[in-house]
This record gives structure tokens, C-alpha cells and sequence, in this order.
């Protein structure tokens, strides 16, 4: 019986080494503690920035999902684009995917890859507490490749204000960049000054973002009292 039992061996050998290489070559998809959302973020001075991939929770993602990359790789599949982690805030950022309408040629799908109504698709959830209230302006650090990955809505407490609707990216290609815009009829691109929140009370109060097109890379957000406010154009913010 010895022979047998040695010839087995390199077998079970191999199939163990490559179990454990198989093990490795699987990227983490439990963020790790760095990526987690704190119990709420404070607002101090009527300002406000947060991480984008430490939401508190995520609804409405049966069709289209933000994944955490690039720590969600293998679950995010290979609509994943890790091309902007060197230079995301932390090494990290969101995408919506799967990202099935990267171009204007690709098949418009309302309610599945694209949503002009806020609130329907992919919901994040960011538990903020503030002690001025105010009107805050809101401010979203996105790449974005082209004009089918632009687009995002913002909304508070369960309302989707007309305010936070359709905010535009069009400048600033393929790197990350700033903006405060929202599309309308008589600018596409998006016209300053637009894109606010009203908080009327003190306290502890949900900021919510929602898919507008699939495919959106996102970063960090801002909430600041100040009208006149500006970030750096592309750098990271604290």
C-alpha cells in the first residue's frame, strides 16, 4: 500500500498549493476598518467633507450597485475600472456598476442604467450631524471619462430636493475634479451655484446620493455654508 499512497502525495500537494494560491490571488472584499463609515460626520464651521466610500448604507442596488474598489474587485467584475486609485483620496472610491453605458451609442436603458429621477437606483446613505443649519452647498469630487458617467443626485433626510438633482461633470477628463453644477435645459453642462441643501434644524440628518448614470466614479463629497466656496480643481480635500 505504500507505493499507492506516495504516488498520491504530489497530488494532493498541488492541489493544496494551488487552493492557497487561489486564496491569495482573491482581492479583499470586506473593507477593511480605514474604509468603514464613522457613527456620523461632524459638521463644524458650516463645513463638512466625507469619504464617499464610507456611507452608512446602500439601497435600491438589485440593478446597479457602488462598489468600494479598489478593494471590491472580485465582486465587482470587469466593468471595474482601477485606473483613478492611485489618485483617489485614500486609494479608494466608488463606482456604480456594472457600467453597461460607457458611450452615447450604447443602449439607453431608463431605470436600469440611467435615472433622471433622483432617489430610484443605487441610494448611499451618510449619517451627518450638524450644528449650524443653513443652506449648504454641495460639492462632489468624480471621474469621469466621457458624457454617459457624468451624473449624480443628492438629496436629505428621504427628499430629493429639485436642488440636488442632476449634478453635471464636463470638464476635466479622465482625472478627478470638483464640481458644484447641475445640468439644465439651457446649460448641459451644468450651471453654478445650484446644487444645495436645506437643512432647517440642528442635529443628526441623512445626506443621500443616487445614481444618475451608470458607471460614476466618486470620491469625496463636500457640504459648505459658503457660497463663494472652491476646492482645488482635481486635488483631494480634508
Amino acid at each position: 500500500m505504500r507505493p499507492a499512497v506516495s504516488g498520491m502525495l504530489p497530488i494532493a500537494m498541488l492541489l493544496l498549493c494551488w487552493a492557497m494560491a487561489s486564496q491569495r490571488a482573491i482581492p479583499q472584499t470586506t473593507p477593511p476598518a480605514a474604509a468603514q463609515s464613522p457613527a456620523h460626520f461632524e459638521e463644524a464651521d458650516g463645513y463638512l467633507i466625507a469619504e464617499a466610500e464610507q456611507y452608512h448604507d446602500q439601497q435600491l442596488d438589485t440593478k446597479r450597485r457602488w462598489a468600494r474598489l479598489p478593494l471590491e474587485v472580485a465582486s465587482a467584475g470587469p466593468d471595474a475600472d482601477l485606473l483613478p486609485g492611485a489618485s483617489a483620496s485614500a486609494g479608494r472610491y466608488l463606482q456604480v456598476l456594472p457600467d453597461t453605458r460607457r458611450t452615447h451609442d450604447d443602449p439607453l436603458v431608463a431605470g436600469e442604467n440611467f435615472s433622471n429621477q433622483p432617489g430610484q437606483i443605487a441610494v448611499l446613505h451618510y449619517r451627518v450631524r450638524v450644528r449650524n443649519p443653513g443652506r449648504y452647498y454641495i460639492w462632489v469630487r468624480a471621474f469621469s471619462t466621457g458624457s454617459e458617467d457624468n451624473g449624480i443626485h443628492v438629496g436629505l433626510d428621504g427628499d430629493w430636493p429639485e436642488s440636488g438633482r442632476r449634478m453635471q461633470w464636463c470638464e476635466g477628463k479622465r482625472r478627478w475634479r470638483w464640481e458644484s453644477k447641475q445640468r439644465t435645459q439651457a446649460n448641459h453642462c451644468g450651471e453654478a451655484g445650484r446644487i444645495y441643501l436645506d437643512i432647517a434644524t440642528p442635529g443628526q440628518h441623512t445626506v443621500m446620493f443616487s445614481m444618475r448614470e451608470d458607471g460614476f466614479r466618486f470620491d469625496q463629497w463636500i457640504m459648505t455654508r459658503n457660497a463663494s466656496f472652491s476646492p482645488p480643481a482635481d486635488g483631494p480635500s480634508r
